[in-house]
C-alpha cells in the first residue's frame, strides 16, 4: 500500500496508461479522481477501480479549459481535503507533415498536452503549497527529446512538458511540492492504434528489449515517483522506452 489514504489525480484517465494508472493507484491504496472529457471512459474507470474494491471517483475535464481544471481541483478538495498527486497524463495526436500541418492541428495539440498541464498545475498548486506537499507528474514523450517526422505540434508540446517541468521543480521544491516527469517510447494504448504495423515491428526491432511498451509499464514508473521511495527525485525526466533511444 505505497499510496495509502493518498489523493491522487489523474487526468485523461478514462482509457490507456491513465486507467492503467488509477487502476494501480488505487490498488496500492490511494483515492483516484478519474479526470477525462469521456464520461463513459470515465465511469469504466471507476467501475473497475470500485470492483477491485478501491475508491474512486469521476470528474469530467476538458485540460484545455482554465476554468474546468479549477472546477475539478475544486471539487476534489471540497471531497477529500487535501491533494496529494497530480497526474497530468492526458493527451492527444493530430499528425501531418509540416507542409499540411494546419493552424487548427498545432493549436488543438498544443493546447491539449502543453496548455492543459499548465491549467491544471495552476489549478492545484495552491492547495498544495497551503498543505506544503505534493507530487506533480507529466507525461512528456521520447518524442520531446528527439523529434519525429509528422508530428511537430506533438513533439513541441512534449518538449515545453520538459521545461516546464524542470522550471517548476526548481519554483516549487521549497514548497514541498517535487514535480517530475516520465518520457514514455511506443507503447500499446488507443493513441498508436492507427500506426501501422510494418511501422510497429520496426520500431519493436530497433528497441533492445524487442517488444513495445504496455500501459503497466508507464504506470509502474508513475508510482514510483508519487511513492514516498522517491522523496529525492525532483525535476528529472524518466524514459520508458525499452531502450529505443540509447
Amino acid at each position: 500500500m505505497r499510496l495509502e489514504n493518498k489523493i491522487a489525480v489523474i487526468t485523461g484517465a478514462g482509457s490507456g496508461i491513465g486507467r492503467e494508472t488509477a487502476l494501480l493507484f488505487a490498488k496500492e491504496g490511494a483515492k483516484v479522481v478519474v479526470a477525462d472529457i469521456s464520461e463513459r471512459g470515465g465511469m469504466e474507470t471507476v467501475g473497475e477501480i470500485k470492483g477491485a474494491g478501491g475508491e474512486g471517483v469521476f470528474i469530467r475535464l476538458d485540460v484545455s479549459s482554465i476554468e474546468q481544471a479549477k472546477q475539478m481541483v475544486k471539487e476534489t478538495h471540497e471531497r477529500y481535503g487535501r491533494i496529494d498527486i497530480l497526474i497530468i497524463n492526458a493527451g492527444i495526436v493530430q499528425d501531418a507533415l509540416i507542409i499540411k500541418m494546419t493552424e487548427e492541428q498545432w493549436d488543438r495539440v498544443i493546447n491539449v498536452n502543453l496548455k492543459g498541464a499548465f491549467n491544471c498545475i495552476k489549478a492545484v498548486v495552491d492547495v498544495m503549497i497551503n498543505q506544503g506537499s505534493g507530487v506533480i507528474i507529466n507525461a512528456s514523450s521520447i518524442v520531446g527529446v528527439y523529434g519525429n517526422i509528422g508530428q511537430a505540434n506533438y513533439a513541441s508540446a512534449k518538449a515545453g512538458l520538459i521545461g516546464m517541468t524542470k522550471s517548476l521543480a526548481k519554483e516549487l521544491g521549497r514548497k514541498g511540492i517535487r514535480i517530475n516527469a516520465v518520457a514514455p517510447g511506443f507503447i500499446r494504448t488507443p493513441m498508436v492504434g492507427g500506426v501501422p504495423e510494418k511501422v510497429l515491428e520496426m520500431v519493436k526491432e530497433k528497441t533492445p528489449l524487442r517488444r513495445l511498451g504496455e500501459p503497466r509499464d508507464i504506470a509502474y514508473a508513475y508510482l514510483y515517483l508519487a511513492s514516498d521511495e522517491a522523496g529525492f527525485v525532483n525535476g528529472a525526466v524518466i524514459p520508458v522506452d525499452g531502450g529505443l533511444v540509447l
